[in-house]
């Protein structure tokens, strides 16, 4: 392979030079190029239609941010050898290789129990039989086996190149200003400390803005009420879809999409076929729901039809969002008078509904700590250091009931 470097124009961070060919490598493989397919905030362009960006954008930004990252730690006299460098870009650039078309989606449905962090292991590990060990020390950076922790702190913990990456982008194409973080400031006051990731003092004012950008970003984006909605919509659909498929219904679908319809794939499952089951993974992406969905919204089944008409026309559900869990007996009238409305039974009418609760915690210092760093020495966490936030209020588990259901 050619020794030039390649270039790339993104819109958040302009022009991203790819390090080296082992890295532009590992760019190029089908595994990350399938990234491309798939929607970095899966079905959020319902409420912000600028939501277009996939997750090869996102993996990309971060693989420079990490670059960024390094580049600033080596200048303040800390040893980065250029083996370890490729081992923590190529961890960042592969650590969302193993999401499934729209987000969570897959793990909800077409998945039991199995994660997407598993799925990028399990694609990792694949890789390097193909490249003939070549990202061992990516893999042990990325399951934070490598001796030098600070490298996994990078690719996943409180202030981490992923985040840094996702709130500047999707803040840039949904236009929620509130995301717009300072990361190139961050980056900059970044030092280590016992083989941690410490915050010069100075950079305490960015800390403050990234954790409420974050906070902002998840209400308003990430967990916004119609996104929500249009999740569970979804998520409703595929349940129905693979229930009509295992009990012998022959439904449009791709191979790959059909693989998980008619499987029951579990973590045993996963682990005696997991060549076959990542084949299968590798070829499903966005484009695979939109297309079933489509036909599915002329199926001769009630539930399946209408849902996927509905969500093919942006007809989603209705959504309430309360402090408090709704009653049970809310969910026993909807599906009754489903039932009734459309002559389905009352458990057909169930996938027409959908309530439960929707948490986030901003901030978690129990495994992993922001620490700020003086002058003098004295290392406090961000806690601490503060004056402003309320980080107790921050790291708090915050629950929103939602009650989401077929308008008509």
């Amino acid at each position: 392979m050619s020794n030039e470097k390649k270039i790339i124009n993104d819109p958040v961070f302009g022009f991203i030079t790819i390090p080296n060919n082992f890295l532009y490598a590992i760019l190029q493989h089908p595994f990350m190029q399938r990234l491309n397919r798939i929607r970095q905030l899966g079905l959020a362009s319902f409420v912000y239609p600028g939501a277009q960006h996939t997750r090869l954008h996102h993996s990309i930004g971060a693989m420079y941010l990490m670059s960024e990252a390094i580049n600033n730690l080596r200048l303040k006299g800390h040893e980065i050898t250029h083996e370890e460098a490729n081992g923590a870009m190529a961890a960042i650039l592969l650590h969302d290789v193993g999401h499934g078309p729209f987000s969570h989606v897959l793990e909800h449905t077409l998945t039991n129990g199995i994660y997407h962090e598993e799925f990028s292991l399990a694609l990792m590990r694949s890789l390097n039989e193909e490249t003939g060990g070549e990202l061992d020390l990516c893999i042990d950076i990325f399951r934070n086996r490598y001796p030098k922790k600070f490298l996994h702190q990078l690719v996943s913990g409180q202030l981490d190149v992923d985040r840094l990456d996702y709130l500047r982008r999707d803040s840039f194409f949904t236009g929620v200003t509130e995301g717009n973080i300072g990361s190139a400031r961050i980056i900059k006051m970044l030092d280590l400390r016992d083989d941690r990731l410490v915050v010069e003092a100075k950079g305490i004012y960015s800390i403050e803005n990234f954790l409420m950008a974050r906070r902002l970003m998840y209400w308003q984006v990430y967990l916004h009420k119609t996104a929500v909605a249009a999740e569970k919509m979804l998520i409703n659909t595929l349940r129905r879809a693979k229930e009509l498929t295992m009990s012998g219904h022959r439904l449009f679908a791709s191979p790959a999409l059909l693989y998980f319809l008619a499987n029951d794939i579990n973590a045993i499952f996963f682990k005696e076929y997991s060549k076959e089951v990542l084949k299968q993974f590798v070829n499903l992406d966005d484009n695979d729901i939109w297309c079933a969905l489509k036909v599915w919204s002329e199926s001769q089944d009630f539930v399946l039809s209408t849902l996927s008409k509905a969500l093919v026309d942006r007809r989603l559900f209705k959504i309430k969002v309360s402090n408090d869990p709704f009653d049970a007996s809310i969910v026993k009238e909807y599906t009754f008078l489903y039932a009734k409305q459309f002559g389905i039974t009352e458990y057909e009418a169930s996938y027409l509904f959908s309530s439960g609760s929707i948490t986030t915690n901003m901030y978690n210092d129990i495994d992993d700590s922001i620490d700020i760093i003086y002058n003098d020495g004295t290392i406090k966490g961000i806690a601490e250091a503060s004056d402003m936030l309320n980080i107790q209020l921050l790291s708090k588990n915050v629950a929103k009931y939602y009650m989401a259901y077929y308008r008509i």
